[in-house]
């Protein structure tokens, strides 16, 4: 695929082509992705209506179906196309106000159709984690690909040395954080056509993730990159969020140490074969400061890629990183909408003080935070409410736990506790969202009855997209109009 398939971001050095856009190749990103609308539907797809086996992705969405009234079933995940598309613009728009590339975090949600969509609002290219994630990336044309790990598994490098044989216009950059690395990659390299691109990763502080713990180690792993026959030693990166007790002070104080790095390493000469030099920073909880650190790089040797790397932003999500979003603290830039839903079933209501949804741990997100009841469908009338009163308490595999306001005056049931393995909320029981008060118990007005559909705002997306291989996107009005396929 030409690079030109893919425009060239904010903070990249490349010049745009003149004239009209060139008709888009059947191998772009956007038009592999559109070819997922002819897979069939059958059973693998959870919450999509029984009478969908046979229809292809495509056809069900020409049919506009409702999500309460066409069949669907519960435990349903949905996402709002009205968010969906609000989030990629902000954040397509974000990066390019402050003059950074943005390569959004792929592993997020695998969804190729996703990733041609962030493509198609300007991002240089796509971040992954894993080799798998990369031979997505690539079977979906994504023409440039930033992989956020050391990658020392020698038949994934023979893989990527094949991939940069057959395709001139193909770009992959990784980290290296130790010569023993190194050594791993030129090894499982030598003899390939082009060499990889590699960056030097700075850990954010002690006890961090990955990445080297010092400048002097940075230093000796430079150098041994820059060495290697088979490797291009093109610039440094790091992840902000690992900084130990992170505050703005502490990020901006870090991504200064490696902006420094970077400076350095170009000083010494380490960079002399880089076109231009990668600084690369940035999760969906500090992109503010990474933002304001990257307008300050200094003058190096070649031009500066400033390279982005959110993606939880995608979804954004009720609770984490609704919390943290650098939005709270950059108000007048935008707002971040949640974009998931996950509606689920009352099946049980045994007491006055609890029910069960048909939704547990193999359907929503819990690493983080339990979900957050939203809202109550009723299912005598479809009549909608706040869901006042409720808690998510615990999940199981295949429930999960509500704790529900008693009728006024009657005295709360005491919840059975929960299996030993079930996921709860820390500390006291139902502390884990809701609002005291609200409806009453089962027989009275606007009671949580068996048959209610609950909405659940959840927490975390990558632990989100995960359990859902085809996602239906759903307008305000609650039609499906599109569905989202992922590969994990």
């Amino acid at each position: 695929m030409a690079a030109a398939d893919q425009p060239p971001a904010p903070g990249s050095t490349a010049a745009p082509s003149p004239g009209p856009a060139p008709t888009p190749s059947p191998a772009t990103p956007g038009a592999l992705a559109t070819r997922l609308a002819d897979e069939r539907l059958d059973h693998r797809f959870k919450g999509l209506p029984p009478d969908a086996d046979g229809l292809t992705a495509g056809e069900l969405a020409a049919q506009r179906r409702n999500v309460f009234t066409g069949g669907f079933t519960t435990p349903l995940l949905t996402l709002s196309a009205e968010s969906l598309e609000h989030n990629l613009a902000l954040l397509g728009t974000y990066a390019a106000r402050h003059g950074l590339a943005f390569a959004p975090h792929g592993k997020t949600t695998m969804a190729p159709q996703l990733f041609a969509r962030q493509l198609a609002h300007g991002a240089w290219g796509i971040t992954v984690a894993v080799p798998h994630q990369v031979r997505v990336c690539r079977a979906f044309g994504v023409s440039r690909v930033f992989l956020a790990n050391e990658l020392v598994d020698a038949a994934a490098l023979r893989w990527v040395a094949g991939q940069l044989a057959d395709d001139p216009d193909f770009r992959f950059v990784c980290y290296v954080d130790s010569v023993r690395g190194v050594e791993l990659m030129d090894e499982a390299l030598a003899g390939s056509a082009r060499p990889v691109d590699v960056v030097v990763e700075l850990a954010a502080g002690e006890g961090a993730r990955t990445g080297v713990r010092t400048e002097a180690a940075a230093l000796e792993v430079a150098g041994a990159a820059a060495r290697a026959a088979s490797l291009r030693l093109v610039g440094v990166a790091g992840y902000e969020a690992q900084v130990p007790d992170a505050s703005p002070d502490a990020v901006r104080a870090w991504l200064r140490r490696l902006v420094a790095l970077a400076a350095e390493l170009d000083g010494r000469g380490l960079f002399a074969d880089a076109e231009e030099i990668v600084l690369s920073a940035g999760g969906s909880e500090w992109f503010d400061a990474v933002a304001e650190v990257f307008a300050e790089v200094p003058e190096l040797s070649a031009p500066v890629l400033r390279l982005l790397r959110s993606g939880a932003y995608v979804s954004h999500d009720h609770g984490h990183y609704e919390r943290l979003t650098p939005f709270n603290r950059v108000p007048d830039e935008g707002a971040l909408a949640p974009a998931f839903v996950l509606w689920a079933q009352v099946v049980s209501r045994p007491t006055p003080g609890e029910a069960f949804l048909n939704a547990g741990k193999r359907d929503v997100s819990y690493d983080l935070a339990l979900p957050v009841p939203l809202l109550v469908r009723s299912g005598r009338d479809g009549a909608v409410r706040p869901a006042e009163g409720l808690a998510v308490t615990a999940l199981s595999d295949q429930h999960v736990w509500l704790r529900t306001a008693p009728a006024a005056g009657a005295a709360p049931a005491a919840p059975a506790a929960p299996a030993e393995g079930t996921a709860q909320t820390p500390g006291a029981a139902g502390t884990a969202g809701g609002t005291p008060g609200g409806h009453g118990t089962p027989g009275g007005h606007g009671a949580l009855e068996v048959g209610d559909w609950v909405a659940l705002g959840l927490a975390h997306p990558c632990t989100v997209f995960e359990k859902w291989p085809l996602i239906p996107v759903v307008a305000a009005d609650g039609t499906a109009v599109d569905y989202v396929r992922t590969f994990f």
